[in-house]
């Protein structure tokens, strides 16, 4: 295959409106936290299946079992990063070890200083959809969300947060930080449902 039919090849995995960035740009709002690993949990907690708040310190967290995705990554800001290889904790995993409660709906991921996005279960349930520490093999580093990001591959990067902290289930949708503010509640590149006036009835909570 020659060059220019590669990269046509790469263009045909773009979702509309995306061009292909080759490198992996900072893209984040307010400061980089610092990590105190020694201070640092993560959590489930909501309306799990026996009632009770999850929790895994950084180092039990980094002890459970560690899959790959290769997925990519496609930014509201109109960059896309293709076939980059995730490593980290499957959402998936999560959901077994702490199990949401029969009519939960959506999930609310938290991250540092109480950023949020919101999600719907199906969404967080996807095969792809990873805790991730790792990008190629190397440690995420703290600009991109180290300790622990979080990858939904099949929709806008916004809605896996940095430097999660967390995951609070729910029985009833509710918006995160970005959707409060005007993005679109579901988030899916192919569909560019990029802002909330783009939204369709049954597509998120009334402002």
């Amino acid at each position: 295959m020659g060059q220019s039919e590669s990269r046509e090849g790469e263009l045909a995995k773009l979702p509309p409106g995306q061009r292909l960035q080759r490198g992996w740009p900072v893209t984040h709002y307010g400061p980089v936290p610092k990590f105190r690993p020694e201070r640092w949990e993560f959590r489930v907690f909501g309306a799990t299946a026996d009632g009770d708040k999850h929790c895994w310190t950084h180092e039990e967290f980094s002890a459970l079992p560690y899959s790959t995705v290769v997925a990519d990554l496609h930014c509201v800001t109109k960059f896309s990063m293709l076939g980059a290889e995730w490593g980290g904790v499957s959402a998936l995993e999560i959901v077994e070890l702490a199990p949401p409660a029969p009519d939960v709906t959506h999930v609310m991921v938290w991250a540092e200083y109480g950023f949020s996005s919101n999600l719907r279960l199906t969404d967080f349930m996807a095969e792809t959809t990873i805790f991730a520490t790792h990008k190629d093999g190397e440690l995420l580093t703290a600009e991109h969300g180290f300790p622990v990001r979080l990858v939904v591959p099949h929709l806008y990067a916004w809605k896996g947060p940095k430097w999660v902290r967390g995951v609070e289930y729910m029985t009833a949708d509710r918006r995160g930080f970005w959707e409060e503010r005007g993005y679109h509640n579901v988030g899916d590149p192919w569909a560019e449902q990029r802002y909330a006036y783009q939204e369709e009835p049954g597509d998120g909570p009334e402002f």
